[in-house]
Formats: C-alpha cells, sequence, structure tokens
C-alpha cells in the first residue's frame, strides 16, 4: 500500500515481497554500521519486516519502503515507529538506504516526507531520532529535519543523542517555511 511519494520516491508498507532486495541492503556492514541490530541475513530480515507489519497492525505507522520511482528499485526503508527509551515508548524515526543511493539527498527527502506524514496525518505529538555521535550522515540528516536540540544518553549499551520533534514545533516551521515562500 503506498503511504506518500516524494520527487524521487515512492513511500509504500513493506511486505515480505521485499525480504530478498531488503536483505541485500541489510546485509551491508557499512549500511548497518550504526544499527543496533547489527548485519541482517534473511531471518533477520525477515523478521524485521514481520516486526514492520505488527507495527502497522497496531500503530497504523512503522518503517516504509522506500522505492526509486522509473526503476521500482527499493532504496532503503525510512518510518516512524514505537521505539522503548528508558522505560518510555516514543515514536523513533529510523532510516536506512543502500549504500549506492547515499549522498544524494534522497534520505532527507524520505524523512521530511515521513514527518509530514506523522504530524500531519496521524498527529503524532513528537517524533525523536536517536544517533550515534559518530555517525555524521544522520546527524546531517536530522539537522535538515530540523531536530536541533538533544539529549545525551545510553540506548542499548551505546553512547547516543537523542533528539525531540514535537507537533508544535513542526507546525511552527512549516507555518514559517509558506512565510518565507510568499516573501
Amino acid at each position: 500500500m503506498q503511504i506518500c511519494e516524494t520527487e524521487r520516491l515512492c513511500i509504500r508498507t513493506l511486505s515480505l515481497d521485499d525480504v530478498p532486495e531488503l536483505t541485500n541492503i541489510l546485509s551491508d556492514p557499512e549500511v548497518m554500521k550504526y544499527s543496533i541490530r547489527g548485519v541482517c541475513d534473511e531471518t533477520a530480515t525477515r523478521r524485521f519486516i514481520e516486526w514492520c507489519l505488527e507495527s502497522y497492525a497496531s500503530h497504523r505507522i512503522g518503517p516504509w519502503a522506500l522505492v526509486e520511482k522509473g526503476s521500482d528499485k527499493l532504496v532503503g526503508f525510512c518510518g516512524v515507529s514505537p521505539e522503548e527509551v528508558n522505560g518510555v515508548e516514543e515514536m523513533g524515526l529510523g532510516y536506512r538506504l543502500a549504500k549506492r543511493y547515499w549522498g544524494q539527498g534522497l534520505a532527507s527527502e524520505a524523512v521530511q516526507a515521513v514527518l509530514h506524514y506523522a504530524f500531519n496525518q496521524k498527529q503524532l505529538s513528537s517524533v525523536v531520532v536517536i544517533i550515534e555521535p559518530e555517525n555524521v550522515a544522520s546527524l546531517k540528516v536530522a539537522e535538515k529535519a530540523v531536530f536541533s536540540a538533544f539529549d545525551n544518553l545510553e540506548f542499548h549499551g551505546r553512547p547516543v543523542r537523542l533528539y525531540r520533534l514535537t507537533l508544535q514545533q513542526w507546525h511552527a516551521l512549516q507555518n514559517n517555511a509558506v512565510g518565507t515562500i510568499g516573501v
């Protein structure tokens, strides 16, 4: 099922048909360097997609497939899903892209579309993103998505930054962007 689209991507729910292509992406050690799951084989990828399907059913949101328009190739995934952080359920933004798509702005494009959906369609009160300080590329994506203030904490035994964007902040940013366009 298609969720939304961007200039270059179709964003849709993942399905078990995606296991082979997503396994190719998630089995790359560079792609998974900062993942708490680590490198995923076919079995782990299938479990991940099954978890995504459960998230769609229970929360009507989750990690979604990113498909390149024109080629219909799976680029990776991006979405918002439940994540337990210090004993509290948060809605966490997550994404992974195949290495061949790095550096093209696709992560930022996908994140903007996913946040738009999460805040405007689902009316989430806030979204967090958890990033290890050494993950410079993800820090840049978060900054472009206007995540700015962060807390330092430990997540699955790793030091991380937890950024939060609230619904009110999102609407203020969208209103400012519309105001700027009219100037």
